[in-house]
């Protein structure tokens, strides 16, 4: 069920602490607190005494017999084929003895990676939002991070620091690793060892995944350590360590980071502290973002793969504002699967790589096994949702709706979501009417863009008022409907309709609307366009493409609808005595679909 957060939920301390997964802004996100209920460890999302499960733990125990594999295949012998031996890091205290270990023979060390992200609990990873990144995410960001800090095509060694506070399994610090041992190939192999600690950082609060981590990342050095002689060989550096990647002291060339997602609750300190990304209740990855920009160096470049949320939704809007300022959007990449990336989560993702050095044009891609460029396009700025096109035909779009005057609601209107949640009352719905009873308008009853009453939702048609629910429930003015819940892969992502005064007299002159709809009605006394026009603007296929532009998840938010960019007083006039494919036309010329 998905909730908007604009109506649900007041934006209090206490309203943030919930007790089971809930929705905001399109993400599926575990509820988790910080403060006053647990140290400042929780927000980097684990609890280090937390046990993985079964299946974990036999990748764990599955290590040593991989490390023994990859060095011996590199020539070493004895000492250097025990893990815990050849690195200077202690193995976590979960490993157990007793279980099977995973045979991880043939892997790589990414695939490790995700053999133990992909093996944990389900309930801790839901609890903690972790989530894993594949190899060709982890490639491809880095790609956009190396072009951003003014890598050519030839492999070229790091000159500062490379640092992921998310670390996890280290999947996003091997490609900068493996880049920076290819351009050091011909230096002293003892110099090149000694010098990665101050190339390569991962923090991360799994004591296990940041184990993995050091072995994984140590095994890319073994070539290296071949090459110094026995007598002068040295235990491997550990490049990854237990810790919060929120509060890691000192500055960076590059961060790195797929980080944890999640609600918290946050004390007042930890409030007064982030409060300059915040609207409302505060997100984990939010947080890791802003930190991240925080410990950028003066030529520093940030890289994330983050859902797209940031970058439309009402409670990112203040971390747009400080990403906007403190390191531009130089280079966007939208994912176009919407699984896999953040676990159980229909949400788009994209991998998105800032930079102190102001951009003079946003690149814009999409990958979906090939990577395929979109556009460039202005560097978004601001609070409001950045427009941003997935696909090259919407990039005119997009460039032309960036230049537009107005939003719905600087014209007057306002959007809430229907206020009925229907689990919570299904004792009060029925199927036929009564004294006191309204009928309950659907989500489904607006399908194909027309008002009907689906068949398939006649069981609860009608909704018993309780004392106080005419003001809260019962709508009795006519307004314009969308659906709330549509998916990119839909024919239109605005599925609208007008509930005009005849239509909303038909279903007996008020109605209560569930909130998988949003409801737009006037905000102020005259709007700068009729409620008729606005419907039948929102029904054209312009605006139809804005809004795959904006939102990036399966729900179409009140804040998203409200800041749909609309062109000056004058234009909006003209457009009130078009209907049809005059209208459709009209709209199209002032989104950049059609020549003036």
């Amino acid at each position: 069920m998905w909730q908007d957060p604009d109506v649900q939920l007041p934006l209090s301390e206490s309203a943030l602490a919930v007790p089971s997964s809930t929705a905001r802004d399109g993400i599926a996100t575990p509820a988790r607190e910080l403060g006053a209920r647990g140290s400042r460890a929780r927000v980097a999302g684990a609890d280090p005494a937390a046990d993985p499960g079964a299946a974990a733990r036999a990748v764990l125990a599955g290590l040593p017999a991989w490390w023994a594999a990859v060095a011996a295949s590199h020539g070493l012998t004895g000492r250097w084929l025990d893990v815990e031996l050849a690195i200077e890091a202690d193995p976590p205290a979960q490993i157990d003895e007793d279980v099977r270990p995973a045979d991880l023979t043939g892997l790589s060390g990414i695939a490790v990676g995700i053999a133990y992200s992909t093996a944990l609990d389900d309930d801790m990873r839901a609890r903690h939002g972790r989530h894993y990144t594949p190899s060709v995410l982890a490639e491809r960001l880095w790609a956009g991070a190396r072009a951003a800090l003014g890598h050519g095509r030839a492999p070229r060694s790091l000159d500062g620091l490379v640092r992921d506070p998310a670390c996890g399994a280290g999947a996003l610090l091997a490609p900068p690793l493996r880049e920076h041992l290819r351009a050091c190939a011909n230096a002293d192999p003892r110099g090149v060892v000694a010098e990665i600690p101050r190339r390569i950082e991962g923090i991360d609060s799994d004591p296990a995944a940041v184990w993995i981590a050091n072995v994984v990342l140590a095994a890319e050095l073994l070539g290296l350590l071949a090459r110094i002689p026995a007598a002068r060989r040295r235990p491997l550096p550990a490049l990854a360590r237990t810790g919060d990647g929120l509060t890691v002291a000192g500055r960076a060339r590059a961060v790195m980071m797929n980080p944890p997602y999640g609600r918290v609750r946050l004390a007042p300190a930890e409030r007064l502290r982030w409060g300059r990304y915040l609207y409302g209740h505060a997100n984990l990855y939010g947080l890791f973002l802003g930190a991240g920009a925080e410990a950028l160096d003066d030529d520093g470049v940030l890289a994330a793969v983050v859902p797209t949320s940031f970058l439309a939704g009402r409670y990112f809007a203040a971390l747009r504002g400080e990403l906007a300022e403190q390191a531009p959007l130089r280079d966007v990449t939208f994912v176009e699967l919407r699984d896999g990336v953040f676990a159980g989560v229909l949400q788009e993702t994209c991998l998105a790589v800032f930079t102190r050095r102001r951009p003079r044009r946003t690149a814009v891609a999409s990958i979906n096994g090939a990577v395929s460029d979109v556009a460039r396009v202005v560097p978004p700025r601001g609070t409001r949702p950045w427009v941003l096109p997935r696909r090259a035909d919407d990039a005119r779009v997009a460039a032309a709706a960036a230049s537009l005057p107005l939003t719905l609601a600087s014209a007057g209107w306002r959007v809430s979501t229907g206020p009925l949640v229907w689990n919570r009352r299904r004792a009060d719905l029925h199927s036929s009417a009564a004294s006191r009873r309204v009928r309950v308008l659907w989500a489904a009853d607006l399908d194909g863009g027309r008002l009907h009453r689906d068949a398939s939702r006649d069981r609860y048609r009608w909704m018993a008022l309780r004392e106080g629910d005419e003001r809260v429930l019962v709508l009795e003015e006519p307004a314009v409907l969308v659906q709330r819940t549509t998916a990119p892969e839909q024919r239109r992502r605005v599925v609208s309709v007008d509930l005009d005064p005849a239509a909303l007299e038909a279903w007996g002159g008020r109605v209560v609307v569930e909130n998988h709809v949003n409801m737009i009605r006037p905000a102020v006394p005259e709007p700068l366009i009729s409620r008729a026009t606005l419907a039948a603007v929102l029904a054209t296929s312009a605006i139809d493409r804005i809004m795959r532009c904006i939102s990036g998840s399966v729900a179409l938010s009140a804040y998203e609808l409200e800041s749909v960019p609309l062109p000056d007083a004058k234009l909006l006039v003209a457009w009130e005595t078009l209907r049809g494919d005059e209208l459709e036309a009209a709209v199209g010329t002032a989104y950049g679909l059609r020549d003036a």
